[in-house]
This record gives structure tokens, sequence and C-alpha cells, in this order.
């Protein structure tokens, strides 16, 4: 059995959606980021954070793809074609969708004030929206990021297209949004969406 240390409302909601589209069994810390219960499985404090075999795994990229290869679920074979392709999209889903929310988020909730740079905001919805117009033809016609199949950077994008709609960024592509609301509609997505702190 796995356990998710982790507050809902972050990208430990990830995990959690990994672990139900695959069926696993796990126990639940919703401890907050920086938390005693955080630090003492990372010295960061950042969650989330999966204790596996009593050995403690940190970055939820890093532990949904462990979860894929481990349960051979939601992805493709390592060393294949299609795996590097499916890397390709977890690393621009990250790169270009990921890294801009949590900059703006940084420079509006976490950095201190002295640190915040007024107009970060508005940078970040641009660049969102110049990547999202770059994904959308390569979604067009398409269930999932791979074609017909759900993969880890799915759950990644669609994370992520949450937090914009949650933080107040417009999703600025049709098909997107139609992507983002078909996801949230699978089963396994909408128990963590019903799960409490």
């Amino acid at each position: 059995m796995y356990e998710v240390i982790g507050a809902i409302r972050s990208r430990t909601r990830r995990v959690l959606w990994m672990l139900e589209e695959i069926s696993a069994s796990y126990t639940r810390n919703p401890a907050p980021a920086r938390s005693d219960a955080a630090r003492a499985v990372n010295p960061t404090g950042k969650i989330p954070a999966l204790i596996v075999d009593g050995v403690a795994l940190t970055d939820s990229t890093a532990i949904v793809q462990f979860l894929a290869d481990r349960h051979g679920q939601l992805t493709f074979e390592t060393g294949t074609i299609e795996r590097a392709q499916q890397d390709g999209f977890t690393q621009l889903v990250l790169d270009e969708f990921d890294s801009v929310l949590w900059m703006a988020g940084r420079h509006e909730h976490y950095l201190p004030e002295e640190e915040r740079i007024a107009g970060v905001r508005d940078t970040c919805a641009k660049e969102l929206a110049r990547n999202m117009a770059a994904l959308a033809p390569r979604l067009e016609g398409r269930e999932f990021l791979m074609g017909d199949v759900i993969t880890v950077p799915d759950l990644i994008l669609t994370h992520c297209l949450d937090w914009a709609r949650s933080a107040g960024f417009e999703i600025t592509e049709p098909v997107l949004e139609d992507y983002r609301k078909r996801l949230r509609n699978r089963d396994a997505y909408r128990r963590t969406l019903a799960m409490k702190e």
C-alpha cells in the first residue's frame, strides 16, 4: 500500500488521480507544504511525497511516471518511439504550462512582498495564451495527447488547465477547454475532486 503526503489543492492531486486511475490502494496524509509531516519526508517541505516500501519519492511528475511504469498503465514502454513522444509531451506541459502557472503564483502569493514583481501575472497570461495556441492544433481530432490512449502528460495537462482556471486565467483555446472538461469527467478524476483536506 502506498502513502500519499500532501494537501489536495496542490500537485498532490496528480498523484491521487493516478492512484485512482490504476486502482491502487493508498492512504492519505493531507499535510500542507512546509508542515512537519512534509519536512519529515522532504527537507524542502514541498509536496507531494509518496511513501513506497519505506522510501519517500518526491516531485509529482516523477511519482506519477513511477506509478505508471510500475503498474504498466497510462504509459508506453520505455525505449519505444511512443514513450519518447509521451515524454516530450510531459516536458512540454511542464515547461509551457506548469512553470508559467508557478511563476505567476509565486509572485502573487508565495514570495515575500518585497520580492514580488508587478506585472508578472500579465506576462504569464500572455505566455499561457501563446502556449495554448501552439498546443491546440496537436489536440485537434484527438481524445488525448497521444491519440486514443490516456497517458501521464494528460494528467499533468488537465491539472494545469484546472489550475489556470482556478487562478483566474482564461483557457483561450476551445479545443483545450473541451479536453479539460472531458478529462475532468473521468471517474478517477471526479473521485479526487470530491476529496476533502
